[in-house]
C-alpha cells in the first residue's frame, strides 16, 4: 500500500499530461475514432440533404460524427465486409440521424435527416 498509492498517482498525472483516456475504448468511441479515419463518400441523396438542412463537411465531421452516438440495436455491427450503423445527434433529444457503412478503406454516407 505504501508504494501502490503513490505509484497510482504518479501514473495518473503522466497520463494526464499525455492527454490519454479511456474513453476511447468504449464501443460507441471506437466507432466514431474509425469513421473520423477514414476517407468519406456521399451518397447523392446525403449531399442534397446536406444542402437542403445548410450543414457542411466541417460541422458534419466536427459535430455531428464527433460527439453523436451510435445506435447499435438499429445497426448491422457484425455485417460483412462493410457494417452499417445509425447515429443520432445530439446525445440528448437528438436533431439529426445519419446512416453510414464503414468499409475498410472509406466511409459512405447514406442518409441525413433532420428529427425536429
Amino acid at each position: 500500500m505504501v508504494g501502490l498509492i503513490p505509484g497510482l498517482i504518479i501514473v495518473f498525472f503522466i497520463l494526464n499530461k499525455k492527454g490519454a483516456s479511456c474513453s476511447g475504448y468504449l464501443p460507441n468511441s471506437r466507432v466514431i475514432a474509425e469513421t473520423l479515419s477514414k476517407d468519406f463518400k456521399y451518397s447523392d441523396s446525403f449531399k442534397s440533404e446536406m444542402s437542403t438542412y445548410k450543414i457542411n463537411e466541417k460541422f458534419l465531421k466536427d459535430e455531428i460524427i464527433t460527439n453523436g452516438t451510435i445506435d447499435f440495436d438499429r445497426s448491422h455491427a457484425q455485417q460483412k465486409p462493410c457494417p452499417d450503423y445509425l447515429l443520432f445527434y445530439p446525445k440528448e433529444n437528438p436533431t439529426y440521424e445519419v446512416t453510414f457503412e464503414k468499409c475498410e478503406e472509406i466511409v459512405t454516407l447514406n442518409s441525413l435527416k433532420k428529427l425536429k
